[in-house]
């Protein structure tokens, strides 16, 4: 989970690991949450990106619920080796794959040991709830809405040193027993060899109640759930 800036420099680290687990099938970049913001633009500068690692990054267009029902976009989804979920709109991941035919798909192939990766509104949708804006024009008071749950009991708050720690508020009102989990930009909490780790030239906070965890690049990440291996029943 990268907390924002992905495909710029910066992002090596993460990135690098994240090519080298990928296993056999077509790379693919998921441009949902930019739909609405140019998503040629987004599989454009990520293909671009990890030519660098090796790969060959080719789309899976699903931009909207009907794609994210496509029986042939999910067998192609079953079959890929590593997914971007590219940052954008923070409810519109979720509102356009959960509970799916290509969620599904996405999922049993991360089983199997595909590389799963999301950004920003990417990584958002794989905890438990996004935060989308609640009010206008005040972009810092958020409200959830159901997520994908791979990270259960989670609400990821990316670009946590530019802005996303001023979420942390209301997060916090409206979701009392969730972790908080702000992730920097150009940096992520990887789960691999069954913890999760901060990379990256910044940070990662784990907020819980009243406790505050700082942990800088490299560092073993406490405090955070490890993922699922079971999609949560809706």
């Amino acid at each position: 989970m990268v907390g924002g800036d992905e495909f710029n420099p910066g992002n090596e680290e993460q990135d690098r690991l994240l090519a080298a687990a990928a296993r056999s099938g077509p790379a693919c970049v998921v441009p949902t949450a930019a739909a609405r913001q140019g998503p040629e633009q987004a599989v454009a500068h990520a293909t671009a990106w990890f030519k660098q690692f090796g790969l060959e990054l080719r789309e899976l267009p699903v931009l909207k619920r009907t794609d994210a029902n496509s029986k042939d976009l999910a067998a192609l989804a079953r079959t890929g080796g590593f997914f971007y979920l590219v940052g954008g709109d923070p409810g519109l991941v979720a509102q356009v794959l959960l509970s799916s035919r290509v969620w599904s798909a996405i999922f049993e192939a991360w089983l199997d040991g595909s590389s799963l990766a999301g950004s920003s509104a990417g990584a958002m949708a794989l905890g438990g709830h996004s935060l989308i804006r609640a009010t206008w024009p005040n972009r810092f008071n958020r409200r959830p809405i159901d997520a994908l749950g791979l990270v259960p009991g989670t609400a990821v708050l990316p670009h946590f040193e530019t802005f996303g720690h001023r979420w942390v508020e209301s997060a916090e009102r409206e979701l009392p027993n969730t972790i908080l989990l702000g992730i920097d930009e150009r940096s992520a909490a990887v789960w691999m060899n069954e913890e999760w780790r901060a990379t990256g030239p910044g940070s990662v906070t784990v907020i819980k109640g009243s406790k505050t965890s700082r942990f800088p690049t490299g560092s073993k990440i406490m405090g955070l759930p490890a993922p699922l291996r079971m999609l949560p029943e809706r």
